[in-house]
């Protein structure tokens, strides 16, 4: 018996042996021919290039073996190979099966002959040389062989031998299912924790993140164990599609890659025929949310089916005859009860005649946290076809949507089943613009569909705060409904809003307010971090805008979900902080009380005035540093919601300075130089004394690594950054210079420089956006001081990798720039960071 011989590459600088030919030319050029010629594609390539590699390698098999006086051989691809599906640069899975009669040496040989042309042409190739017992024993010890026997395909040699081990394979693996399933379940659950949900990813792995090809593999494994199958619908193209984006990376990078970068899609999406980048994401998204469901569905289906063969003999025998094939039903609404731990539909029910039913079950699936089955979406989805519901819809469907909405995290399973089916593009037209769309801004955790039901699970938590549970819903579901359509969203998004609002049945006063719900979703948190709030016609503004107390009450709510629902760079306690501050001031302002009366986020506190006192007296600059971790505000959590843990935020430093030229400036470069990531800062102007104006600077920052420097170094450098004695500038360059050595490029888009026109009365506003980095508040800062402006205040955010600085600037008199010379100072500072 000859031991089985197992590898997964070929050896460093393999070539063949010294008694066997060189590959043919035969097969290289016509494997080249074959990815070069633009037809055939797809399917019909993949097939192509698996006939034009079987035949080469039968042919090697056939010469080498009958040469070596061998029989009893069999040379079988298994795995994707097996299964005729070859990409471009796939690896090949061979096996070289004997009957355990051919001598070891000559076996050895043979393999040889095989492996090596393989590996000349510099294909990987996983390979492995066995009897049909090994075969079958090495399946019984590992799952991913047992998986790849059963896509076992015969090439060459003795088909007996194939066809005999097709069958044994098979037979094993619905005898072990019971047991192996599980297993199998288990690794795509971990591969899916380590890689992430395709569906969401702006750099996709098509093979190993969930509901990539690895998982639609596993779905036919389940299939093949006659225990539970996969829903069929779309099934087979969702996984020919990515086959399809897979070859094109492939040819396109000429690596065994399966992740789709981002400097490769727009090439893939060229390769594929497709618009651009964005339409071959969101085909991806779509294959990718296809196999998400139905992997949920078989492994649900595979759970009960297990569970119930658990049961012991007897128990069954006791139960047989009283609930045998009925089941346990409890009743959740009208026309919907629980069965075997799913939501299903009332015997009695009539979706045909009852429109609003699968509104009713979903509803009542989300709120008992039950999956909703999938033959009771099914039934309601042919009854919407061909009775949808009546437009404005009835109340009892807005209030069960609303229902729905607020279910907390179970509403988002049974949203996803009801998309997979078609159902909510059916009720909600407006909803296929934004389904699977991609967001390209990496503080993004979602698509926008995703986005806007996490939004709308979000806001569940926050229903007890406003008091319009019903519109706050609504409104987080359609805040971003506008991203489909060219211009701003948001005003795109307000026309789209009020136009469902009255389909929904919702009358013209709550329309309206949705309206304006969608129209102002960004204004809170824009406002609060970007602009004075000092400034009268700050709050002025925010007050016109939105109107009444009770939309502020719901835009707060609204702007805290939508930044919960982004991802965690968009949202902390300091933000809520400036949010609820700005809310405050409105709030009075709307109810006609005197502004002073509101204390804001921007005044200083007594510790600054402080500061600034000691500034003013010793001439010299004041630090304080105050190490602290924001714990999460109430209002981010709830029932279904789980408390975020405290968010470490670093150091709080406070700078007091006498006002003089270049502080800004100074001040950011020496942060930098000690290596502080600053991720909030704002700037005020105080005189506190008769010893002159003093600049007070307000910072968050935290170390990019070690430990946080002390503040009399810190202290000392500024000191020597304002009286020239620290080449600020030429340090950073040397430090930049040196990080981009050691770093790869990364591709962002250019900074961008405005005049926020009508933000105050007192100032002009310039905003900055620009790609966060090293010492760019001290570039602004000295393109603001080249420009001869002042800086009155400032208004430092950081989202993710993006920074969005707001300054209001003054010209040597006090007063506001003129338009012309607020756009030339913002074309200064646009080419400064340039």
């Amino acid at each position: 018996m000859t031991e089985s011989v197992e590898e997964t590459a070929g050896p460093a600088g393999a070539r063949s042996p010294g008694n066997t030919p060189a590959p043919e030319g035969g097969y290289p050029a016509a494997r080249l021919r074959l990815l070069q010629d633009e037809a055939p594609t797809g399917p019909d390539r993949r097939a192509a290039l698996a006939r034009l590699t079987d035949d080469w390698l039968a042919g090697l098999l056939a010469r080498h073996g009958a040469a070596a006086g061998l029989s009893g051989t069999a040379l079988v691809a298994v795995g994707g190979y097996g299964r005729g599906e070859l990409s471009p640069r796939s690896d090949l899975d061979l096996l070289l099966l004997h009957d355990g009669r051919a001598d070891a040496g000559a076996l050895a040989t043979l393999a040889d002959h095989l492996w090596y042309p393989v590996w000349d042409l510099g294909l990987a190739l996983d390979h492995s040389v066995r009897t049909p017992a090994e075969a079958r024993k090495a399946a019984r010890e590992d799952l991913k062989v047992q998986l790849g026997l059963l896509d076992a395909r015969h090439l060459a040699g003795d088909p007996d031998l194939t066809a005999a081990l097709r069958t044994t394979a098979y037979a094993d693996w619905r005898e072990s299912a019971p047991k192996r399933l599980p297993e199998l379940h288990d690794l795509c659950q971990e591969r899916a924790e380590r890689q992430g949900e395709l569906q969401y990813l702006l750099e996709p792995d098509l093979k190993e993140a969930r509901g990539g090809l690895r998982d639609a593999t596993a779905l036919r494994a389940v299939a093949a164990s006659w225990l539970a199958d996969a829903p069929r619908g779309g099934l087979e193209a969702a996984r020919t599609r990515l086959l399809d984006a897979r070859d094109a990376l492939h040819l396109t990078t000429g690596r065994a890659t399966d992740r789709l970068s981002l400097q490769e899609q727009d090439q893939v999406a060229t390769a594929l025929g497709m618009l651009d980048a964005d339409a071959l994401l969101r085909q991806t998204y779509e294959s990718a949310r296809t196999i998400s469901y139905a992997a949920d569905v078989t492994w649900r289906e595979v759970g009960r089916v297990l569970r119930a063969r658990s049961l012991k003999p007897m128990l069954r025998g006791l139960l047989h005859g009283r609930t045998a094939g009925k089941g346990e039903r409890s009743p959740l609404a009208e026309g919907v009860v629980e069965l075997d731990g799913e939501a299903v539909l009332a015997r009695t029910a009539r979706p045909e005649r009852d429109p609003v039913l699968v509104l009713r079950a979903a509803a009542a699936a989300a709120q008992a946290g039950l999956p909703l089955a999938t033959h009771a979406i099914r039934r309601c989805a042919t009854a919407t076809a061909t009775k949808p519901l009546p437009v404005p819809w009835p109340a009892e469907a807005r209030e069960q949507l609303v229902t729905l909405l607020g279910a907390g995290t179970h509403t988002v399973p049974v949203w996803e089943a009801l998309e997979a089916e078609g159902i909510i593009t059916r009720l909600l037209p407006d909803w296929e613009r934004v389904r699977c769309r991609p967001q390209r801004n990496p503080v993004h955790t979602w698509t926008v569909d995703r986005h806007l039901v996490e939004t709308a699970v979000r806001a569940s938590a926050l229903t007890r705060r406003v008091h319009r549970p019903d519109l706050l819903l609504v409104a987080a579901l359609l805040h971003d409904i506008g991203k489909g359509w060219p211009g701003d969203h948001s005003v795109a998004g307000e026309t789209i809003a009020r136009d469902v609002a009255a389909r929904l049945g919702f009358d013209a006063r709550d329309t309206t307010v949705i309206a304006t719900l969608v129209r102002h979703h960004l204004l809170l948190i824009e406002t609060a971090t970007r602009r004075d709030l000092d400034d009268p016609a700050t709050v002025g503004a925010v007050a016109e805008a939105v109107g009444s107390t009770r939309t502020l009450e719901l835009l707060h709510a609204l702007t805290e979900a939508d930044a919960l629902a982004t991802g965690p760079a968009a949202w902390s306690a300091w933000r809520g902080g400036l949010v609820a501050g700005l809310v405050k001031r409105v709030a009075a302002r709307l109810a006609g009380e005197p502004d002073t009366e509101v204390r804001g986020a921007g005044e200083p506190t007594a510790e600054q005035e402080r500061l600034a006192i000691e500034a003013g007296r010793t001439g010299g600059p004041v630090l304080a540093l105050h190490a602290r971790a924001e714990a999460p505000t109430d209002a981010a959590t709830g029932p279904e919601t789980p408390a975020p843990a405290q968010e470490p935020v670093g150091v709080e430093l406070l700078i007091a300075v006498p006002d003089q030229p270049g502080v800004l400036p100074a001040a950011a470069g020496v942060l930098a130089l000690h290596r502080l990531t600053v991720r909030a800062a704002d700037l005020l102007l105080l005189d506190p004394i008769d010893d002159g104006p003093v600049l007070l600077l307000s910072w968050r920052v935290a170390a990019e690594y070690g430990s946080l420097p002390q503040a009399d170094r810190l202290r000392a450098d500024l000191l020597r950054a304002l009286d020239g004695s620290l080449d600020v500038p030429a340090r950073l360059a040397e430090r930049e210079r040196a990080y981009a050595r050691r770093s790869r490029v990364v591709l962002a888009p250019p900074p961008r420089v405005t005049v926020a026109g009508g933000s105050s009365d007192t100032a002009t506003v310039i905003e900055v956006r620009a790609q966060d980095a090293h010492g760019l508040l001290h570039r602004i800062g000295r393109a603001l001081e080249t420009a001869g402006v002042a800086v009155r205040s400032a208004h430092i955010s950081t989202l993710g990798a993006n920074a969005v600085d707001a300054f209001y600037v003054t010209g040597e008199d006090g007063a506001p720039l003129t338009d012309a010379a607020a756009h030339e100072v913002a074309a200064a500072v646009e080419r400064a960071l340039q």
